[in-house]
């Protein structure tokens, strides 16, 4: 038997998972922690990377608190985390800035100054387009990019700039600050948008580097995701409660490593993720890229794969907006002043199922209410940070059950257009992996099968699929997985939903309407910003 510790770094906490590994992967315990993303009024999105670091101790406690299993029987760490933040550290791997999330939007000017000038395509300028999608079959045209992250820096705080050793992402810091080395896993360099894909080549491009006048100094070497990066050190093991010397490997980004832990590995395999945000991914063997659409196939962990990435900003966001803002009143959980969320939860797994049973009767189209989910703007179709979301539709009997419903139907709208692009390039599959925090609702479950028109499979832990696909690579790290197409193996469908087709075609017409929301008021969402919202 050979144990694994795991950590999920996400946008709002992290779970650190213990799994064993014998004839099949299995979770032993976890534990989990949250910690602050700071949004700002300018447009920033911030974590601390003291935040992540003291969640992952209190969380490695934790679960060696609930287990037989010594720190010293660890076989091997990992990592799953967000991507496309931006971490500069100096020599001692200390940030000179507070780490930056994907989320974070501020670089507007540096964007225009960068590709968003002279003659466009699909906002950006054509004589750059061309060479970045030859290059590395994607194009940086987004202000949330982290090329325009780093720039933002370099402009607006010099001092800092000039102390930068070292241009890492989320998972890539906390694995120097294991290991006390600098380097970048494979997906990790593709989400900069600055590595070049071609044959021969699985490096940064000096072209591009050039081009975007880019600090070469500050990239790091380049590993895979199965590759040892070294062992803990004495100061991260102390702190950490592990044993020193303990094997710490590459990893991944969110978006590689929960379809391995989806077990949606082959070619054609799509699954959703609704965690914090949401995406599609459909499992290629070649380059592909819808500008028009803000789609491209990036480099994921398994060698000579890529995932076709349709992302959202906000997804199980908007749910957990619901739960603040609208459900707890509604169902009762502060009654007098006094909070009883705990007895709440006593009966339910969760508020959140709580909450989708409130709305299990609502019928399709949550009585002619729709909700858009571009809680912080929104990149895929469109790229737009000034969209915001709303309810269309309420009349005077809709109830705060119908606005609920609504929400989780807005999210899955979003992700049937994701994936109806997806569709004009290749073939997404029938059925379909659904995981996150939401696929543990049976409610939501169905309404997604409903919606697509697609049968829906859920795997018996959806979600802990990054960290579960942490384990796997791993695993394959230290040899005792062959590679990541043996995943499917190890990950078991715990339930599956076949979509009621007569809901489907009462969804038709909402959905149709939904699509037409974003170009009806875009125009609305400048002149709001003109004015002074702080939707930004």
């Amino acid at each position: 038997m050979k144990y694994i510790l795991a950590y999920d770094i996400g946008t709002t906490g992290v779970k650190t998972c213990l799994f064993s590994l014998d004839q099949n992967l299995k979770m032993i315990t976890s534990a989990s922690a949250e910690y602050p993303l700071y949004i700002l009024p300018d447009g920033g999105a911030e974590q601390d990377g003291d935040d992540w670091w003291n969640g992952m101790a209190s969380t490695t406690e934790a679960v060696f608190s609930k287990t037989d299993v010594k720190p010293e029987e660890v076989a091997g760490i990992s990592f799953c985390s967000q991507m496309q933040g931006v971490v500069l550290v100096d020599k001692d791997g200390i940030p000179v800035h507070r780490p930056m999330s994907y989320m974070d939007q501020r670089a507007k000017e540096e964007i225009k100054k960068g590709i968003a000038n002279g003659i466009q395509v699909a906002g950006a300028n054509i004589f750059k387009l061309i060479p970045s999608l030859i290059i590395t079959g994607a194009v940086t045209s987004s202000v949330k990019d982290p090329v325009w992250k780093c720039k933002w820096i370099e402009a607006h705080e010099p001092e800092n700039f000039k102390r930068a050793y070292r241009w890492l992402d989320v998972k890539d810091y906390l694995i120097a600050r294991c290991t006390g080395k600098f380097t970048m896993t494979e997906d990790s360099a593709f989400s900069t948008l600055i590595y070049d894909t071609r044959k021969g080549k699985k490096c940064f491009s000096k072209t591009l580097i050039k081009m975007f006048d880019i600090k070469e100094e500050l990239l790091p070497p380049i590993i895979k995701s199965t590759d040892l990066v070294g062992g803990l050190t004495a100061k991260a093991a102390k702190e950490l409660g592990l044993k020193e010397g303990t094997p710490v490997f590459g990893g991944g980004g969110d978006s590689s490593l929960v379809g391995v832990g989806a077990g949606a590995v082959s070619l054609g395999d799509t699954h959703i993720y609704c965690g914090t945000s949401g995406w599609v991914i459909t499992v290629t063997d070649k380059q592909m890229v819808d500008v028009s659409a803000m789609i491209a196939a990036i480099v994921g962990a398994s060698e000579g794969k890529y995932n076709y990435f349709a992302e959202m900003e906000t997804a199980g966001k908007c749910l957990s907006w619901v739960k603040d803002h609208l459900a707890l009143d509604e169902i009762g959980v502060y009654l007098e002043k006094k909070d009883v969320t705990n007895d709440v939860e006593a009966t339910y797994k969760s508020l959140y199922d709580y909450m989708t049973d409130c709305i299990k009767d609502v019928e399709p189209g949550s009585g002619g209410v729709i909700f858009t989910p571009w809680l912080h703007g929104n990149r895929c179709p469109f790229e737009d940070p000034l969209a915001t979301s709303m309810f269309f539709g309420i009349s005077i009997e809709t109830g705060t059950t119908e606005l609920i419903h609504a929400v989780i139907e807005g999210v899955f709208y979003h992700i049937r257009w994701m994936l109806e692009c997806q569709d004009k390039k290749l073939k997404t599959s029938d059925p379909i992996r659904f995981v996150g925090g939401l696929a543990l609702s049976d409610v939501a479950c169905q309404m997604l099968a409903d919606i697509l028109g697609r049968t829906v499979e859920v795997v018996e832990s959806p979600q802990n699929v990054g960290s579960a696909g942490a384990a796997i690579v791993t695993a394959v790290g230290l040899g005792l997985i062959p590679n990541m197409d043996e995943a499917k193996k190890f990950i078991p469908v715990g339930k599956s939903f076949a979509p009621n087709m007569d809901n489907h075609e009462k969804y038709e017409g909402y959905y149709q309407s939904f699509l037409k929301l974003y170009g009806a008021n875009k125009k609305v969402y400048k002149q709001l910003y003109a004015a002074g919202g702080k939707h930004e």
